[in-house]
């Protein structure tokens, strides 16, 4: 307000170096606090000004120049473009391949902050020429450096398969993956996450990264103590597992299913999403997959996040992971109908709180979806039963479904059924006549006598 920002200008040409630089470091910590104020200091076209004598400057004002243009390129996509435009990536470019090593850091960071907005910035960064300094950076043995270095191949990484193939092309998946065993907790969330991100986008791509042998080496993040290097090695084993069921199968038999269980069972909240989700991709694959889910005791953690979370999204990936388990045979439904999973499936579903919310409404879908998925082939009918008295109409009627096609041909399921109360509850549902459910009805009635039914 005071006008600070246009006398700081003049003084980014100042003949005394370490006013240029400290102007810079003002400029910085300006732009870095508020949108805002950053877009006070594109409009006083500062740009320009403070990457012009970049290269020929020495290492303070180059890091006080690189964290003004990171302070001013990560709060939104316009003020990345203006640093784009006005030259920047090459100045940064240049400034990868300094001595300094925390020159490279605010370099590679600065890159990492315009790259992380969208595929087009990305794009840009990989044109300047930055993946292969980048890839020279995580290979330095400062690890602030290798930290930021790898968390910007992740951000240029994300957005697209080609993208995420410019890395490869530079070699960095052999060093990335070697790193996964570095103590640093912070390198190794960014390694994992760099690993995904490029994982995430095509089969080749996860098929390298199981000639990159991560695993089991990756298996040893899901024990570790810090929250993210587990959510990170996580969503890394997720994004190889959704792709096929040949990938899927080799995490099983690397041990990553039982090692993907043990972490969801030793941890909370978002941590456990990835893990419920991989889960979900292994067991949707096939039967087999399925069975190899349920054979390593999949379904009780499963069930736990279920009634444990209280956030939507993540009870909503429980449900859905098993219905993915229960969808394929009568043999699979029961697996987890036995877990008593179906009346939390339908206490979550029926839960009418917030019904207007939208991620409420998403997550009563995804519910709503697995129960009918497992439903659907489920003959065990000890575990349907409960559902007669509790499940609304649109649920009911896949309950009635199972039971007319057991009870023809299981005598000791029809006494049970009369003795139970089952069948009175039958009678007292009202059906539309010719409807599908009264169809069902109809033939659960036909199993009986006309007196008993009556």
């Amino acid at each position: 307000n005071s006008g600070i920002v246009c006398l700081l200008r003049p003084l980014l040409l100042d003949v005394v170096p370490s006013i240029r630089q400290t102007a810079a470091l003002a400029l910085g910590r300006l732009a870095d606090y508020d949108v805002e104020l950053a877009e006070a200091i594109v409009k006083a076209g500062i740009l320009p000004q403070l990457i012009c004598s970049l290269p020929e400057e020495n290492r303070y004002y180059k890091k006080a120049a690189a964290f003004a243009l990171r302070g001013i390129a990560k709060h939104s996509l316009q003020l990345a473009q203006a640093v784009v435009q006005c030259g920047a990536l090459e100045m940064l470019v240049i400034c990868l391949e300094d001595f300094d090593p925390g020159v490279k850091e605010g370099a590679s960071w600065a890159l990492g902050y315009v790259a992380r907005h969208n595929a087009e910035l990305s794009q840009a960064v990989v044109d300047a020429g930055a993946v292969p300094l980048l890839v020279l950076c995580i290979q330095e043995p400062e690890i602030a450096l290798k930290r930021i270095a790898a968390s910007t191949l992740s951000d240029i990484s994300k957005h697209s398969p080609e993208l995420a193939q410019t890395v490869v092309d530079a070699g960095a998946i052999a060093h990335l993956a070697q790193m996964i065993l570095n103590p640093d907790a912070k390198l190794k969330r960014q390694v994992l996450s760099a690993l995904s991100q490029i994982a995430k986008h095509s089969v080749d791509l996860a098929e390298l990264m199981v000639e990159a042998e991560i695993f089991p080496v990756v298996l040893t993040c899901l024990k570790d103590s810090d929250e993210y290097v587990k959510k990170n090695g996580a969503t890394l084993i997720r994004e190889i597992a959704k792709h096929t069921p040949e990938l899927s199968q080799f995490i099983v038999n690397s041990g990553g299913v039982a090692a993907v269980i043990d972490c969801i069972g030793s941890c909370k909240g978002t941590v456990r999403l990835p893990g419920i989700m991989t889960l979900g991709y292994v067991a949707a694959h096939s039967e087999n997959l399925s069975m190899a889910v349920i054979v390593s005791k999949g379904i009780s953690p499963l069930c736990d996040c279920l009634i444990e979370e209280h956030e939507d999204h993540i009870k909503a990936a429980a449900a859905w992971a098993l219905g993915q388990i229960g969808r394929h045979t009568a043999e699979h439904a029961r697996h987890v109908a036995v877990a008593n999973v179906l009346p939390t499936l339908l206490d979550i579903f029926v839960d009418t709180r917030s019904s207007e919310d939208l991620k409420m409404k998403a997550s009563r879908f995804v519910t709503k979806k697995a129960l009918k998925n497992i439903l659907q082939r489920c003959t065990y009918l000890p575990a349907l039963e409960p559902l007669l008295h509790e499940a609304p109409h649109n649920i009911m009627k896949h309950v009635i479904g199972q039971f007319s096609k057991v009870l023809p041909h299981d005598s000791k399921a029809r006494r049970l059924f009369v003795t139970s109360g089952g069948l009175k509850k039958v009678q007292e549902i009202k059906a539309e006549p010719g409807s599908l459910l009264q169809e069902y009805i109809n033939t659960i009635n036909n199993c009986y006598p006309e007196e008993i039914v009556r």
